[in-house]
């Protein structure tokens, strides 16, 4: 691939970094109700193939590099670096892979972050990911068994997530790296929408909370209501200096995506479905991002406002 490295051209937004979201694995323990992590598609996860996973982070590198003028969101937007996040389906089904792929992405060029249920996430684990991450990022969406049972936040055999385990693991995380960040993403649906978390977000001190409204992308089911997501959002205001609200709309369009088939991929309000570029180990980073593409505006209004929660 060709890089012209030189300085953007006009006016444009100024951003920290620019991140990608690698969905690295449709596998999950759990069994969420609303999950969005699903893809068309049968091929073999890209993940498994260490010297395909080696090439796709090069090639993402070379294209999103802050200085490749031609990547063409340049025209839109700045940003000083590149983060590479791990999310899923659940990650750390495959602990060691997870650990190599940031350890080469790290040794490429970018900042690493990882998103995960926390189910799987032992205290040794969190030892051995810990230095290689400049984020962990937690799914939380209720502190009530009942109602993580109902969502399906339970494996197979019954397990829930303790919070207890949760705080050890974040704690052994945060002594083996102190400069790691942490945020807890929540899913406001159906069923956890009256619920006040106050008291779990507090114990576990993220330094951001996302709350997310339920994207219909895969399903309808458990669907929120204007009413509620809002009562949920005015519920946790004491929270405000750490919560980040993302209603649908700022979610549609505004992340840069990867399938587990190494394919950009764009959700959209009024589609029930993904829709998907080509591999990019077929046809390239710049001619696959191409034709699936960002909201800039969107992309850029969100990450602000989000660095303007202390996370950088």
């Amino acid at each position: 691939m060709k890089v012209r490295f030189t300085k953007p051209l006009g006016k444009t937004k100024q951003l920290p970094e620019l991140v990608i979201n690698w969905h690295i694995t449709e596998a999950c323990n759990y069994r969420c109700s609303y999950c969005y992590a699903h893809w068309e598609g049968r091929d073999r996860e890209v993940v498994h193939d260490i010297q395909a996973s080696s090439r796709m982070l090069e090639n993402l590198w070379l294209y999103f590099h802050p200085k490749n003028l031609s990547n063409p969101l340049r025209q839109q937007m700045d940003w000083q670096g590149v983060r590479l996040n791990l999310a899923g389906g659940e990650p750390l089904l495959y602990p060691e892979r997870v650990h190599q792929i940031l350890s080469n992405a790290r040794e490429i060029g970018f900042t690493t972050s990882l998103i995960t249920n926390g189910s799987l996430l032992s205290t040794d684990l969190a030892q051995h990911l810990a230095p290689n991450l400049s984020m962990l990022g937690i799914s939380l969406d209720s502190g009530i068994t009942t109602t993580n049972k109902l969502i399906g936040r339970q494996s197979r055999h019954g397990q829930l997530l303790s919070i207890e385990h949760l705080q050890d693991a974040i704690n052994v995380a945060r002594h083996w790296n102190p400069e790691l960040k942490t945020k807890l993403n929540t899913v406001v649906n159906g069923l956890n929408c009256h619920e006040d978390l106050s008291t779990v977000i507090r114990c576990l001190a993220p330094q951001r909370w996302k709350v997310l409204r339920m994207l219909p992308i895969v399903t309808n089911q458990l669907m929120v209501s204007d009413a509620d997501f809002q009562g949920f959002v005015a519920r946790h205001r004491a929270l405000r200096d750490i919560m980040c609200v993302e209603d649908n709309t700022e979610m549609t369009e505004s992340y840069v995506m990867i399938d587990p088939l190494g394919r950009f991929f764009q959700n959209a309000l009024g589609q029930s479905r993904y829709r998907y570029s080509r591999p990019i180990s077929e046809i390239g980073v710049a001619q696959a991002f191409a034709t699936v593409g960002v909201d800039a505006d969107k992309f850029c209004a969100r990450y602000l406002a989000n660095v303007e929660k202390a996370i950088a």
